[in-house]
């Protein structure tokens, strides 16, 4: 009998990257990969990927797992439903948070959700922190100690009662991150704008679900976007501006790249396939759809479209906030006609991101499938530490592998999914491409219609402090802050 050289190849497959796109097999030993070249030896086990895409598994970093949010309603999905959805949409890494509500410590809420995640998710993860109450002892001793411990990153919001900081705030907690090194990401919208329009529309008799959107005015978007960045460069920290949906935020993030700040800048699926009209769908219908910010018009989502083509985007996760519909812990925790202010905020996205996006941008010529591959695996694992563990096919990374087969036609339906909602809001919609296997440190856990992942068998990943979080040295205020020849105080730096 030939003894085996590796314990899988996969064979015969067209193996892409964010740089490179190659036919060759792939040689996985001990859950890595160790080889990637034609005609590899034989393996323990072996896939024949004829015909299909290997790419690497997906990094969905944005998405809600098994979180309270800050009005009292839950997601519908734990640690298992949600890994489990991710792996049969390809993706073999997720990034939830590690949500603070006030009063609450960091670190307690980091063990907290080690709980919650113990011993359910079948793919790997780590996770952000959301930093609501910026204390000094969270500041000072908590964020800097969770920081050296994995947790490189955390966001931050200008909206919401529960959760939103001042501008004095956002500048302690960007100054914090720049300190020790740390990524920071931003919901960016303008609480006052949207308090003051909803009490109005509310006023006016206008709470369907329809309104939500008229209250989260893309002027709200664009305004609290360009206020993020100003802040940021005062603080001189890259920052990284989440669920873009709007031209007019686009244009503060085009500007501020152009001349030469280092900023990131995200989207997510509900930009590019829902628009505005679904919330004003019949009866409470358009409660499926509310989120923040809310999906804006055919020519808002054409220019997001723009934006993934012309690197205005980074990053392209889910944002996956999943709420049941017809629940009263979900999207009717108010009731079932309740105004759009008191409708739970998230749509679900975890297993259909890849394969909407390969359909509608790798399929129609729209972006390349290494940009593909740069937007949903590769830039994520780079700017959040995971890299090159994760996020590419390389000799010596993670084998975390997504088989594609790139013809294969697939209507979504609820049925056909597997989070642990009632209703998806891309019912219908058809998509060409879908990963028919996908593999976590070298073990198939999902393959052609078959839930194969073991719950418990995802790990806890430590985040390494990302290059892209680094400060870049520019004058702030007329001071170089790099140089260490003065006192700058406002950043926590002195003399030496």
């Amino acid at each position: 009998m030939t003894q085996a050289d590796y314990d899988l190849v996969i064979r015969g497959g067209t193996v892409a990257t964010a740089a490179d796109t190659v036919a060759c097999d792939v040689g996985i030993r001990d859950g890595r990969v160790v080889a990637l070249a034609e005609g590899l030896g034989p393996g323990a086990q072996e896939i024949d990927a004829a015909g299909k895409l290997v790419l690497p598994g997906g990094v969905d970093s944005h998405c809600h797992i098994d979180q309270p949010s800050s009005m009292g309603a839950t997601t519908a999905d734990d640690f298992r439903s949600g890994s489990i959805s991710a792996a049969c949409g390809g993706t073999t890494c997720i990034i939830p948070f590690a949500a603070q509500h006030r009063g609450q410590s960091l670190r307690a809420v980091v063990e907290d959700y080690h709980g919650r995640a113990r011993g359910k998710a079948v793919i790997d993860y780590a996770f952000h922190l959301i930093v609501s109450d910026p204390t000094e002892q969270v500041l000072g001793q908590e964020l800097p100690a969770l920081i050296k411990d994995g947790y490189t990153s955390f966001k931050i919001y200008m909206t919401y009662d529960a959760l939103k900081l001042g501008d004095r705030q956002v500048l302690d907690v960007l100054a914090a991150a720049r300190r020790e090194g740390a990524m920071v990401m931003v919901h960016a919208e303008n609480h006052d704008v949207i308090a003051w329009l909803t009490e109005r529309l509310i006023g006016a008799g206008r709470s369907a679900p329809q309104f939500h959107a008229v209250a989260h005015a893309a002027q709200a978007e664009r305004e609290a976007t360009h206020r993020a960045i100003t802040l940021a460069e005062i603080v001189d920290l890259p920052i990284l501006i989440v669920h873009v949906s709007a031209r007019a935020a686009m244009e503060e993030i085009r500007a501020a790249k152009a001349r030469g700040l280092r900023l990131y800048a995200e989207t997510c699926p509900q930009y590019l396939f829902l628009t505005a009209a679904d919330l004003d769908r019949e009866g409470f219908e358009g409660a499926k759809y509310v989120c923040s910010p809310p999906p804006r018009d055919a020519a808002n989502q054409e220019h997001v479209w723009r934006g993934l083509e012309s690197g205005v985007f980074d990053v392209f996760s889910s944002d996956h906030a999943p709420y049941r519909y017809d629940d009263p812990e979900g999207k009717q925790m108010h009731g079932k006609g309740a105004p759009f202010n008191r409708i739970a905020n998230g749509v679900p996205g975890l297993e259909i991101r890849l394969p909407m996006l390969f359909s509608a941008g790798v399929g129609t010529g729209r972006i390349s499938l290494n940009r593909f591959v740069d937007l949903c695996c590769t830039r994520p694992a780079k700017l959040y530490g995971l890299y090159p563990r994760k996020g590419s096919i390389a000799v010596g990374g993670d084998a975390d592998i997504a088989i594609w087969d790139p013809e294969r036609r697939v209507t979504i339906s609820r049925d056909m999914l597997h989070d642990n909602l009632d209703y998806t809001p891309y019912e219908g919609h058809v998509v060409t491409g879908w990963p028919v296997t996908t593999l976590s440190r070298g073990t198939v856990v999902w393959d052609d219609g078959a839930v194969l992942g073991e719950p418990g068998r995802g790990e806890f990943l430590r985040c390494d402090l990302p290059a892209a979080a680094h400060p870049l040295g520019r004058r702030v205020h007329g001071f170089a802050p790099e140089s260490g020849d003065y006192d700058a105080p406002w950043l926590g730096e002195s003399e030496t």
